[in-house]
């Protein structure tokens, strides 16, 4: 009950869809270009079905789009539904600059005490 469930929230959200790393990996080798699953294969150096298997995923969310070639199926990016990811990430980045505001202040102190001055 529980994998089914679990599954099912994988197959409907990019959220979920982007939190397996191997799926990020895959929509970073199609952000540069349309792919077959072989070239995939080879460059994720993954095997074949779970190659495919993630593939259905980021399909059935919408991140990758399909396409035959002759007797290859080619895979590209779709990046319209990592908008939601995107604005919901940039929420956190006045947090960040901040913090790292803080810390840029903090090495600027410890390099003056350092130099005597």
């Amino acid at each position: 009950m529980f994998s089914a469930m679990a599954r099912a929230a994988t197959t409907t959200d990019a959220f979920n869809a982007v939190a397996e790393p191997r799926r990020r990996q895959i929509l970073d080798v199609l952000a540069g270009g349309e792919r077959p699953v072989n070239d995939l294969v080879d460059l994720l150096d993954l095997a074949q079905p779970l190659v495919s298997k993630h593939l259905r995923v980021l399909r059935e969310v919408g991140l990758v789009d399909v396409r035959d070639a002759g007797r290859q199926r080619v895979y590209r990016l779709n990046a319209v539904p990592l908008k939601a990811v995107h604005d919901w990430v940039k929420g956190y980045a006045q947090a960040w600059e901040e913090r790292f505001s803080a810390l840029d202040d903090v090495l600027e102190e410890l390099k003056a005490e350092e130099n005597g001055t």
